[in-house]
This record gives structure tokens, C-alpha cells and sequence, in this order.
């Protein structure tokens, strides 16, 4: 894992200082070595995180055999080493995986991106074409973003910070990007907070040529399920996860997982025995009864693991805000953040590499809220008697523990999920904080209303790329921790995502084909689980009386650098120890920084 910056424009030589302020800024992604590629139009720089090929042969930038191509990469390419030997005829000069798209390149140019699989972005400079070619993994797993600088330099990095840094970024405020996160708690992964400075979407590339910018998308999830039975599903789904947690345990030092105890990392450690007995295994667990270090212990020893334990330190709450505040270049409002970062930290004590059951719950079903909008679907489906009959008499008549006069007033479940589902401000709060714009992101496929798989692709473009992969990027990087996520193998994500959604979920169960195909894996205990969230309520941190004096300090004093954005006196209704609360904390200690 690393972090890569580059800066092509007009006697690049005369960028040195920019492109070494860029990579200082991104050092955490790499802390092992730096490293500077001049061309007379572009200025390619990188921060390696050794992992693949650690010797001299895998540092970056990194040069074609022909010298005319040179690339920077940020991630890993699984199953590289079959790549390799598809391209026989390339004369490597090490082992890395980077190398291997340079060997593609010279034969498919632009195309390779159709075949290249695993988690990355990359930029490749092309000196005969005087062309720079980006791209950034399918779902998102990690981060590119780019701008046109003051003098009409093209400009990108890893991380927004490393584009500041250069000094050339315009800084506006992006609106549109602000009320997104008022509404969601996150910053669109389509766009950043900055109006000039723009995010790669995954699954698309981008190509500079001549001062001219053209992006465009090169993959799109799978629009239809697939008709499967369960039995031959069942097989299907551990023979594909075997593959992929085989595949991403290649590294040239130790690879450990991450284990909470859940479904899903379970079941990665599971895989993983199978490959790598005696594995060391990460948890992080709260000091109260909920706490879910004892389910993870079970299946710790169960798979005999060298097993690590962090405890919540309470005292230490604001000071963990200030931590890793640095690290997050936008404001984010994942309260999970903070304990993402002290078990990247353990971790890191013993391991460069972790592996992770993320992004389980919206391959297989897993929120609560799917399992409403489940019987919700139902609810809908009766439309027409509700037309003919009146809302109040349906009402009296069709009442089960999902259905409530809240949530019966949206007009699908996409509409449900969309506007209820994780939100913070409605648009009337925003309205009042004095944000009047809205965001719509745009997806890769047009969904069906009342399609439950639909709203799990959904989450797939935008919940998943906008939070849970930033929070993971951004908290295993301020710690030099690679995070690698099985799940998002794209075999076994396809595979996945067409699945009929009866093999997810129905009235009584949620995570229907992990649990029929992964329950021989798991202790009893851990297959009579259901969904247990990362940590205590927000209410309860907000009782802590330094975190109250820390949000007074930043919400209650109009001169704090928020209230450019949002109205003062509005804001003081919202501050009631919830996660509204949090939200606007958040945006606080951003807009501190800038």
C-alpha cells in the first residue's frame, strides 16, 4: 500500500519542491521510502508501504523497460502472478505487481483496465503519447483525486491533503458536497468538499491529453440476478471465497485478520486456516457487557490464532477525535471511526497486512433495515388497496411490528431507504442550517423501486465507496496498515450481488446463504448471532463531560470557522447529544482545519 502524486504540466523539473511538499503529506501511506520521477511534462512522485517485492526492483515511480512508459500505484493486484505469465514476453526486472501493468499497457494500452483485477488507483505517464492514464478499482477500495492547479497544471494524489500541499489547488467550498454530508454523514464519493477538486468515482478511468480531462466509467455492478438454487449457491459461494481470501494472502511479509467476533470476519479467519494455520488475529472490543471480545475469542481458539485483544480506553474520547482528525481531509461522521483507528494501531505493532470482513452486510443482507424494507416491499405491493380502501382503514388492518405511520408515507423502499435509511438532516434541517442545495449521485444502473437487491447495489455505489472505504483507507493509513477485503473480490462480489435476494433474507433471517454455506466454520455461539454494531451509542459519549466541553468549545462560540458555512443560531437546536449532534461536531473540527 502506498501514496502516490504527480503533476503534469510544462518544465515539470521546475515542480520539485511541490511534488516533494505533496509526498510529505502522504508519508503515513508510505513510510518506508520516497521517491521522485521527472519526465520534461510530468512530475510523478510516491511513498512506498513495502508489501510485494521488496527489494530495489519494486520501488516506484517505475519505469517500462523501454523507459517511455511510468507509473505510480496505490493498491494491490491480486492473481498478479497469472497476469505475469500472460505476458510472458515483457521482460520483467523483479517481482512486483505494479510491473505487471506496465507489461499490459504495451500491449493493450487503455484496455488492460478490463482485466485488471484487486483494489488500486494508478496514474501511467505514456511519453510517446504525452498521455497520463488513471484509474481507480471497481468498488472503490482506494482513493484518487485530481484538479487543474492556478497555472493550468494537472494535479492528483492519493489524498486530498498531498493536492493542498502543492500549493496550486484552488480551496472553494463545494456546496453541493457539504449538503451531502449535512444528509448522509459523508462526502459523496463523486465528488470532495472542495468544488475544484475532484474525486475519481471508482470504476472509472481517466485520461489527460493536451490540457484536456475526459472521465469515463469502464465497469458496472451486474444488473440481474441470477436464478440459483440454494444448494448449488451454497457450493458456489465457498468455493469463490476461497479463491479470493487465497489470492489476497500473497504478500512478502505476514498477513494477520481482523476478528470482532461477527458472521463475517469469522469467516474470513475461517478461510484464511485454510491456508494459513496459526494466523494472528486483531479485536477491539468496549469494556461493558455487549462488548463482543468473547465471541471473537471463540472462534480465536476454535482456529488455534495468535490472538490480540485492544480495550476501549473512555478517558482518552477527545483526544482520540484529535488523533484522527489529521487523517480526514473531508468532514466524516462515522462514529466507528475512532475505534477503526486504535485497532489499525494495534495491528500495526505486529502486522503490515490485515484482512477484513467489510462490506459482508450489503453482499449478503445483513442491516437491519434491509430486513425492513424487506416486509416493507409487501407494503407496497397493496397500493392499490390502499387507493381503494383509505390509508387509515389499511392501516387497521395490515399492522405488523415494520410497518408505522413513519415509514408508510415514502413511496417505495428505494425512496425509504434513500431519505430515512443512515440519514442526519432532512431537507428541511438543512434548509434551516441555510444549505438549500441537493446532491443526487448518479448510479451505474437505474433501480428497481421496490427491488431489495437494487437497494443493496445502491449501498454498493454509494454507502460503501463514500464511508466504510474511506473510513478503512484512511484509518489503516494513518497507521502504514494495509487493509485487504475478501469480499470485494470481484468474482465473488458478482457472484454475490446476483444472487435472488431470497438467498439473503426473508421475515426471519438475515445473511441467508453466509449462514447455510459458512455455519460448519462457526461455534455455536457465533451461528446463533445476529448484527451487533462497532461500539456504544453516541448518547452514551456525549455523557462524557470533556467531549461536552469539547463540543461547546466548537459549536457554542460563533466565531468558530463552521458557522461561514451553516447559520449559528440554528445550529444551537440541534445540539442534543445525538448523532445530529455529532454530525455538526464533525463539520466543526473540519472546517477548524481549513
Amino acid at each position: 500500500m502506498c501514496g502516490i502524486a504527480g503533476i503534469i504540466t510544462k518544465n515539470a523539473r521546475n515542480y520539485n519542491h511541490e511534488i516533494q511538499n505533496m509526498t510529505d503529506a502522504i508519508a503515513h501511506r508510505g513510510p518506508d521510502s520516497a521517491h521522485h520521477e521527472f519526465y520534461e511534462n510530468a512530475a510523478l512522485g510516491h511513498r512506498r508501504l513495502s508489501i510485494i517485492d521488496l527489494s530495489e526492483n519494486g520501488k516506484q515511480p517505475m519505469f517500462s523497460n523501454t523507459q517511455k512508459e511510468c507509473i505510480v500505484l496505490n493498491g494491490e493486484i491480486y492473481g498478479y502472478q497469472s497476469i505475469k505469465k500472460q505476458h510472458a514476453e515483457y521482460p520483467y526486472r523483479g517481482g512486483s505487481d505494479t510491473e505487471v501493468i506496465l507489461a499490459m499497457y504495451q500491449r493493450k494500452k487503455e484496455n488492460l483496465i478490463h482485466d485488471l483485477p484487486g483494489m488500486f488507483a494508478f496514474a501511467l505517464w505514456d511519453e510517446n503519447k504525452q498521455q497520463l492514464f488513471c484509474a481507480r478499482d471497481r468498488f472503490g477500495e482506494k482513493p484518487l483525486y485530481y484538479t487543474t492547479g492556478k497555472n493550468g497544471e494537472f494535479i492528483f494524489a492519493s489524498e486530498i491533503k498531498a493536492i493542498l500541499a502543492s500549493g496550486l489547488a484552488n480551496t472553494e467550498i463545494n456546496h453541493d458536497a457539504l449538503s451531502h454530508y449535512l444528509q448522509y454523514g459523508y462526502v459523496s464519493t463523486y465528488q470532495s468538499i472542495y468544488k475544484n477538486i475532484h474525486s475519481l468515482p471508482p470504476a472509472h478511468q481517466l485520461i489527460w491529453k493536451d490540457g484536456t480531462i475526459e472521465v469515463s466509467r469502464y465497469y458496472s455492478l451486474p444488473k440481474k440476478d441470477r436464478q440459483i438454487s440454494l444448494s448449488d449457491a451454497k457450493e458456489e459461494f465457498v468455493y469463490l471465497l476461497k479463491n479470493a481470501v487465497e489470492k489476497q494472502l500473497i504478500a512478502d511479509v505476514e498477513v494477520g485478520s481482523f476478528l470482532s467476533g461477527g458472521l463475517d470476519s469469522s469467516s474470513i479467519v475461517a478461510m484464511v486456516n485454510e491456508f494459513l494455520p496459526n494466523q494472528t488475529t486483531i479485536s477491539f472490543g468496549y469494556d461493558h457487557e455487549d462488548s463482543e471480545l468473547k465471541y471473537a475469542r471463540e472462534i480465536a481458539e476454535k482456529y488455534r490464532t495468535k490472538h490480540v485483544e485492544i480495550h476501549e480506553k473512555k478517558e482518552d474520547l477527545v483526544s482520540g477525535i484529535l488523533k484522527i482528525t489529521p487523517f480526514l481531509d473531508e468532514p466524516f461522521a462515522d462514529t466507528s471511526t475512532l475505534p477503526q483507528f486504535e485497532i489499525c494501531k494495534a495491528a500495526r505493532k505486529n502486522l503490515t497486512v490485515v484482512l477484513s470482513g467489510d462490506v459482508g452486510d450489503e453482499l449478503f443482507g445483513g442491516y437491519n433495515f434491509y430486513k425492513v424494507e424487506n416486509e416493507l416491499k409487501k407494503h407496497f405491493s397493496y397500493q392499490n388497496i390502499i387507493a381503494q380502501f383509505g390509508l387509515k382503514l389499511y392501516q387497521n388492518l395490515k399492522q405488523t411490528s415494520y410497518i408505522s405511520q413513519k415509514n408508510i408515507q415514502y413511496s417505495s423502499i428505494l425512496d425509504f431507504h434513500q431519505n430515512d435509511v443512515r440519514n442526519f438532516f432532512n431537507e428541511n434541517e438543512r434548509r434551516q442550517l441555510g444549505i438549500n442545495e441537493n446532491y443526487s449521485q448518479p448510479y451505474s444502473f437505474t433501480a428497481d423501486e421496490n427491488s431489495l437487491n437494487d437497494i443493496m447495489r445502491t449501498d454498493l455505489e454509494k454507502y460503501v465507496p463514500g464511508n466504510m472505504l474511506v473510513k478503512s483507507d484512511r484509518m489503516a493509513m494513518a497507521n502504514s496498515l494495509e487493509v485487504r477485503t475478501p469480499f470485494l473480490d470481484i468474482d465473488f462480489a458478482e457472484f454475490c450481488i446476483q444472487l435472488p435476494d431470497q438467498l439473503k433474507i426473508n421475515s426471519e433471517q438475515d445473511k441467508i446463504i453466509l449462514r447455510e454455506s459458512m455455519n460448519s466454520y462457526w461455534t455455536e455461539t457465533i451461528r446463533n448471532r445476529c448484527k451487533q454494531g462497532f461500539g456504544l451509542g453516541i448518547e452514551n459519549w456525549f455523557e462524557e463531560k470533556n467531549l461536552m466541553k469539547f463540543s461547546d468549545d466548537h459549536l457554542k462560540n460563533k466565531d468558530q470557522k463552521i458557522f461561514k458555512y451553516i447559520d449559528f443560531h440554528e445550529t444551537q437546536k440541534f445540539l442534543n447529544k445525538d448523532r445530529k449532534h455529532w454530525n455538526l461536531l464533525q463539520l466543526a473540527l473540519w472546517a477548524e482545519k481549513i
